[in-house]
Order: C-alpha cells, then sequence, then structure tokens
C-alpha cells in the first residue's frame, strides 16, 4: 500500500538547505541523526540540527504527467524526459512577501506561464524551486481513492 511521495533534494550544503526548509519555509521536520539511520523505527531522534538528516513534511502532494513534446500556438516544442518538482501556494504575491521576510531570495520577478503564475524560489545548495500559483485544477485535496475502484478515480 502506498502512504507518500517522498521527494529528494540534492544539495552541495545539505546543512544549508536544509536550515532553509525548516526556518525559511517552516516545514516541520524529524531527524534521523547524522547518519540517516539513527531514528530507524519511525520516531525519529528528536534532533534540530540541519547538520543531520532532517526529513520533512512537505504538506500535500499531486503528480502530473507532462508531455515531451507538441505544439502551441503552431510552434513545435520538445522538453527532456525528467521529474520535476515546484511548491505550490494559493497566493503567490502574499506567499513571496511571507518568505521574503524570513530571508527568501527568487530570481528575477513573478511571471505568467499559462498553468499559473509563477517565480523561482532560490535554495541555498541546491537548485531553484518552482513557486507558483495554480489556474488549473488541483488534486492534492482530492479524498483518497477507494481501494474497490480500479481505475483509482
Amino acid at each position: 500500500m502506498l502512504t507518500a511521495l517522498h521527494a529528494m533534494i540534492y544539495s552541495d550544503d545539505p546543512a544549508a538547505t536544509r536550515a532553509f526548509f525548516a526556518d525559511v519555509l517552516r516545514w516541520p521536520f524529524i531527524s534521523e541523526g547524522a547518519e540517516g539511520d539513527a531514528g530507524v523505527g519511525g520516531s525519529g531522534t528528536g534532533g534540530t540540527d540541519p547538520a543531520e538528516w532532517l526529513i520533512f513534511r512537505s504538506g500535500p502532494s499531486e503528480v502530473g504527467v507532462h508531455p515531451t513534446s507538441g505544439v502551441h500556438q503552431g510552434k513545435a516544442w520538445t522538453a527532456p524526459r525528467q521529474h520535476s518538482m515546484a511548491l505550490m501556494c494559493d497566493d503567490l504575491d502574499a506567499t513571496m512577501a511571507e518568505l521574503r521576510e524570513r530571508g527568501a531570495r527568487f530570481n528575477g520577478d513573478a511571471a505568467e506561464l499559462g498553468f499559473g503564475r509563477g517565480v523561482q524560489l532560490q535554495v541555498p545548495g541546491a537548485d531553484d524551486l518552482l513557486l507558483y500559483e495554480a489556474h488549473h485544477a488541483v488534486a492534492y485535496s482530492l479524498l483518497p481513492a477507494d481501494p474497490a475502484d480500479a481505475a483509482g478515480h
């Protein structure tokens, strides 16, 4: 039985990235200790040092499957096959202002992306994350699928 989606961010400075998630994004976390295995069993160690292996609760999630090629407004386009993550919010301007107050920085200004308005959020030690306010219907608030429904919807 699937229980969650676990996203992984690889960082050149894991302590700085973890501190950003804890202090700026204010995501709750558990610690698995300095080596990532001290809290095996689900309870964590109770540690708060970003040098430890912190695992964050990031909130509800959803997965979208995007094509690698198509035609938009008469122009053919392609994208590499990949996995990508983005952070969603209800009000981009208010979220950016709140995160700025906590020390967050952004690459450029918010822009219309078609599927929503977004901006690149700088993550210390790691690649930027897209932060966006969706224009599309969202799935993260749907109730869990009925196990008797083989189609899953």
